[in-house]
């Protein structure tokens, strides 16, 4: 049970942090128009990209880190609790749709498990431990990345979880929203992304949020597009399981080779829908199996394959 001298403790920490800060000057909010309270939340909102932008070079460092595990048979591991690991969750269930990755690739954890992402579950985010456990269970490995988030840099299981990762020799990093944080430190990777206090008191799913979402955009996207899952701005590796991402495949296709419908849609027969293969056989002017053999050869990098292709 905790103590009262406990809760000091923990008290004292948050008054220390940014983004537990109280901001006298929104203490009539309530009293405000639904609009200017808008206009306020709006401008607060604003203020986001330019805290991301002082950590891109912290940002690219750790993409580069995380591609080149990832270009090996490594992991990507978001760890994180409440809000921060629901959007881990939310980063990692968006990879296979849009890069075609196997869902093993990048995880999301959340403390407290599945159901955490729904409904609260106590106590969960307290524990190094459970971290521990979590990345366990999933069999981590040093050729691995984790990801610890948690806006205030002191959640127990985002701290517990980098601790775990980098004894192992995985590559880790740490994402927080306070400067000075133990996440960071804990890391081999610290990106603190100082977004000052929010407009609702500790309230962290507001800019904290969306800094985080803002990070973790960046650090998924460009991997993939170091690890050749787009040709250009073209998502060529993605998968089309419903009939809006068939149609976008048909328009990639186009767009990238500039073939008319009969000849695409006979090039993604082919390929079984493959959109990447089907671009191959179009520009490179090869067929089906010979298209699947130059991009297992380029580790899926299209750019490379088209090359290849040229000198065949």
């Amino acid at each position: 049970m905790t103590s009262t001298a406990d809760y000091a403790h923990l008290r004292a920490q948050l008054d220390t942090l940014t983004t537990e800060a109280f901001r006298p000057e929104l203490a009539d909010i309530d009293h405000r128009s639904t609009l200017e309270i808008a206009r306020t939340m709006n401008g607060e909102d604003a203020t986001v990209p330019a805290a991301v932008a002082q950590q891109l070079p912290l940002i690219a460092a750790a993409i580069d880190a995380i591609a080149a595990r990832m270009s090996h048979g490594g992991r990507l591991i978001y760890a994180g609790a409440g809000t921060a690991g629901r959007l881990g969750v939310l980063d990692a269930s968006e990879c296979p749709p849009t890069f075609n990755t196997d869902p093993s690739e990048v995880l999301g954890l959340i403390a407290g498990g599945p159901s955490a992402m729904v409904t609260a579950v106590e106590g969960a985010e307290d524990s190094k431990a459970f971290a521990a456990e979590d990345l366990a269970s999933i069999g981590l490995n040093d050729r691995d990345t984790v990801v610890g988030i948690s806006a205030s840099g002191r959640t127990p299981y985002a701290i517990g979880a980098v601790e775990h990762a980098r004894a192992l020799g995985a590559l880790t990093i740490g994402l927080s929203c306070n400067a000075g944080s133990e996440l960071a430190a804990a890391a081999e990777h610290g990106i603190e992304v100082v977004v000052g206090p929010e407009l609702l008191t500790g309230s962290t799913r507001l800019k904290a949020g969306t800094a985080q979402k803002l990070v973790l955009n960046m650090l998924s996207t460009i991997t993939m597009i170091r690890l050749g899952k787009t040709y250009g701005n073209l998502m060529v590796d993605v998968r089309a399981s419903n009939e809006k991402l068939r149609a976008r495949s048909r328009r990639i296709v186009a767009l990238a080779t500039g073939a008319t419908d009969s000849e695409i849609e006979s090039a993604l027969a082919a390929t079984d829908g493959e959109v990447k293969n089907a671009i191959l056989t179009l520009l490179g002017e090869v067929d089906a199996p010979t298209a699947a053999r130059l991009l297992a050869e380029s580790q899926g990098h299209l750019r490379a394959a088209l090359q290849a292709a040229e000198k065949n």
